[in-house]
């Protein structure tokens, strides 16, 4: 489902839209409207963990390099910073990609299983993060979990 708002799944039946506009050009909707960590987190492994971030952060300008650094040492990597990305561990791409996902605007953060190589202090770390940027861009979280999610206060929860 995630895949398919985020227009990289074109293989259902239907229409998408949002806010009445046809999601045939969703390039222009995930700049502004929808940000995704996906469950394989899309990083870049010959890049360091600062880039992989500013990587987005350079196309949205959302958030300031003094922004990135306080997220990295919020998620305890300001000590891997400069490290590639595929000598870190499973855990710390994790949240690499959380933070990268919160460098853009958005109206709908879109998370697939954004915790599964988390411990949990580490998930109430990220997680009040992403309470705190959702609610500062006024946005709506998805969610997909294997797992019962009492982290976050729903509004509503569907099981398929």
């Amino acid at each position: 489902v995630l895949n398919i708002i985020y227009g990289s799944n074109i293989n259902y039946q239907g229409q998408v839209s949002y806010h009445g506009i046809d999601y045939k050009n969703v390039f222009e909707l995930r700049k502004t409207k929808i940000s995704y960590v996906f469950q394989d987190f899309k990083l870049f492994p010959d890049l360091t963990l600062l880039e992989n971030i500013l990587l987005k952060n350079n196309l949205t300008k959302h958030k300031t390099l003094e922004e990135i650094n306080h997220l990295i040492k919020q998620v305890r990597l300001a000590y891997k910073k400069d490290s590639l990305v595929k000598k870190l561990s499973l855990g710390q791409r994790q949240r690499v990609a959380i933070i990268r996902a919160l460098c853009q605007p958005f109206d709908f953060l879109l998370l697939d299983e954004p915790f599964s190589h988390l411990d949990q202090e580490n998930i109430q770390i990220v997680s009040d993060l992403i309470v705190k940027e959702t609610k500062k861009q006024n946005a709506g979280l998805i969610l997909t979990s294997l797992d019962k999610s009492e982290i976050f206060n729903f509004d509503r929860i569907l099981n398929l």
